[in-house]
């Protein structure tokens, strides 16, 4: 290259840099959206909300929420995975969007086309079975459940929900046989149990903790690494005996690709004070969802280890996607 195509060259990458720099400076200029793409009511959106009001006050800015369901959650997320990389649209979405790739062609990868900001928030699942089950703890269970291959019937609230995937992750990772039952929600898995269509199942807190409290079912485990704020007395699956064990229903922030790393760092900084606000984590508490607020690289290396985690769940358990 002669001398002086390398100096053009080198003027057009700084003045790039310099438009990069200046354009961060000065975020954010206009509205911003977020992009929920689940209907009005859903986890997300009762995440993003709140979180929207929030960032509203924190950034000068108006900051609203756009509902994009359909498909699965595919239609909203590959709308911000093609959108401008320049932060004024952003992604509020469920933990379901690292289970998407290893249950459906995508037209986009979570990994490669969306740039992580913060998980905003955490959600634990509860193991539970009927009383009449002669187990009191997980290793019980598990012995339970492996001297009898088979026999078990364990509900979720559908094929490939959280609900589901927690329960296969937990059979893949002790070996366990057992028959899947999927019925149409939380509420309708949870009365399936309690009237004894099935023996166990995991089921959002919120869900199941007035049965455990009423004694119509018996908590043995919470999802999740650490112990959940609304039952701190339920010890965690890998407490219990099963190391390593982790799964959380979260919600997170993800902005497209390629969105300059200044923006994400403004966005994290404020998105994770907006969680943690008195405001928000009411809000949280009424589902039993906890702030939790990542940096952008831990949450980055959270999409990336679940979505192999699910590629290898999956494909070990033969689910497809419905």
């Amino acid at each position: 290259m002669h001398t002086g195509n390398r100096q053009v060259l080198l003027f057009a990458t700084i003045a790039l840099g310099a438009a990069v720099g200046a354009h961060a400076q000065n975020y954010p200029a206009k509205a911003i959206r977020i992009i929920v793409p689940q209907s009005a009511g859903g986890s997300s959106d009762l995440v993003a909300r709140p979180l929207a009001a929030q960032l509203t006050q924190l950034l000068g800015q108006s900051v609203v929420v756009e509902n994009r369901p359909g498909a699965g959650s595919v239609i909203g997320t590959d709308l911000v995975a093609k959108a401008p990389p320049d932060g004024y649209t952003l992604l509020v979405v469920a933990a379901s969007v690292t289970m998407s790739p290893s249950l459906y062609k995508l037209p986009f990868d979570p990994v490669r086309d969306l740039a992580p900001i913060s998980q905003l928030t955490s959600l634990p699942n509860i193991l539970v079975v009927h009383p009449s089950l002669p187990v009191k703890s997980v290793k019980e269970l598990l012995a339970f459940v492996k001297a009898r291959p088979g026999q078990l019937n364990f509900g979720s609230s559908g094929v490939a929900t959280g609900t589901h995937l927690s329960m296969e992750l937990l059979m893949h990772m002790t070996d366990l046989k057992m028959v899947h039952i999927p019925y149409k929600g939380g509420s309708l898995n949870v009365n399936a149990l309690i009237a004894g269509e099935t023996q166990v199942n995991f089921s959002t807190i919120s869900t199941a903790l007035q049965h455990v409290k009423s004694g119509r079912l018996r908590a043995l485990a919470v999802s999740t690494a650490k112990r959940a704020a609304a039952a701190p007395e339920v010890p965690t699956i890998a407490e219990a005996g099963v190391a390593g064990y982790d799964y959380s229903s979260w919600i997170g922030l993800l902005a497209p690709a390629k969105t300059p790393a200044a923006i994400i760092t403004r966005l994290n900084s404020e998105a994770n004070k907006a969680v943690h606000t008195a405001e928000v984590k009411s809000i949280l508490a009424i589902e039993a969802s906890e702030a939790v607020g990542t940096t952008p690289d831990e949450f980055d290396l959270i999409m990336k280890r679940e979505v192999a985690r699910w590629m290898q769940v999956v494909k070990a358990a033969g689910i497809k996607g419905e």
